[in-house]
């Protein structure tokens, strides 16, 4: 008596829906063998394009993570050179305060007659580190130029 029961109220469920169906102009659905398979067929293409796409998308999104990583790297060589630059630049700056202070004091003391090889040599002294600096802030600018044509030159080939 139940399953007679519960078959009762499905038949008329199913009865309600289709008169809610007609009254919104649609035809019931009627399924036979051909439009499903073809509807199966339709969905299994569809599922091999999105898997198609997905395949893509995880391929491009792999060559921007690569390519992230490398543009990452590049921008902490460059952070480096340019700290190395930097930091050259300051010590020939200094050097050159050195020498122009040497050079204002031999000066003086040439211009009053006294004799100062102490000066003399404070002054070569600070030349020749002034010459250090210079060459040490000249090869550090010639890295930084290499490196930014070594990508060029790379791509070239």
């Amino acid at each position: 008596m139940i399953d007679g029961d519960y078959d009762n109220r499905i038949a008329v469920a199913l009865e309600r829906i289709r008169a809610g169906l007609n009254g919104l102009g649609l035809a019931p659905l009627e399924a036979d063998g051909a439009s499903i398979a073809a509807l199966r067929a339709e969905l299994e293409d569809e599922r091999t394009a999105s898997a198609q796409l997905q395949e893509r998308v995880n391929v491009l999104k792999e060559r921007q993570d690569t390519r992230l990583h490398q543009l990452e790297q590049a921008l902490v060589q460059e952070q480096a050179a340019r700290k190395a630059l930097d930091g050259d630049l300051q010590a020939l700056q200094e050097s050159n305060a050195e020498l122009r202070d040497m050079v204002g004091a031999l000066r003086q003391a040439v211009a009053s007659g006294v004799s100062a090889p102490d000066l003399v040599n404070r002054a070569v002294l600070a030349e020749l580190e002034a010459l250090r600096a210079t060459r040490a802030a000249d090869r550090a600018e010639l890295a930084a130029v290499i490196a930014e044509l070594e990508p060029l030159i790379g791509r070239a080939d």
